[in-house]
């Protein structure tokens, strides 16, 4: 199977717990979910240019490497937490959204939009308050060349 070139190919990704169940409320969980994602980063399975976990659900703007779909990047994600959680019930909804990002205006937008998530649900006054999250951290990989300009 041949997948797009990677520098075509950064989602924003969004995945909902089953009954929208708020499992990341308990900081350990919400940290074992963190733990994951970089996890999978430092195994190059995809670029993480932001992430963050809400109570119910989590963005991540990804670039998936070259030889991994976006569907098996989010598997690594979803799929890699569930093992490691080790629930008896189910954990998330089956699907996910994504939305791929064409230019470099939609992947500012992107970013602000995941890391002012918890200010917008009134659960901190500031992104860099929030302590699952990409920002106030520095930058984690950065904005994919392709994106740059356009």
């Amino acid at each position: 199977m041949r997948l797009a070139p990677q520098e075509t190919r950064t989602y924003l990704v969004t995945a909902v717990t089953a009954g929208r169940r708020s499992l990341f409320q308990v900081t350990a969980t919400a940290g074992l979910l963190e733990q994951t994602i970089l996890d999978y980063r430092s195994q190059e399975k995809f670029l993480l240019h932001a992430f963050v976990i809400m109570p119910d659900h989590f963005h991540a703007l990804i670039t998936p490497a070259p030889e991994v779909s976006l569907e098996k990047a989010v598997q690594f994600i979803k799929g890699g937490f569930s093992f490691r959680f080790k629930s008896k019930h189910d954990v998330w909804m089956r699907s996910f959204n994504e939305s791929q990002i064409m230019s470099e205006e939609k992947f500012m937008s992107c970013v602000w939009y995941i890391e002012e998530n918890p200010v917008r649900r009134a659960l901190v006054a500031t992104p860099e308050a929030y302590p699952f999250s990409s920002a106030g951290r520095g930058p984690l990989d950065p904005m994919p060349l392709h994106l740059r300009g356009k």
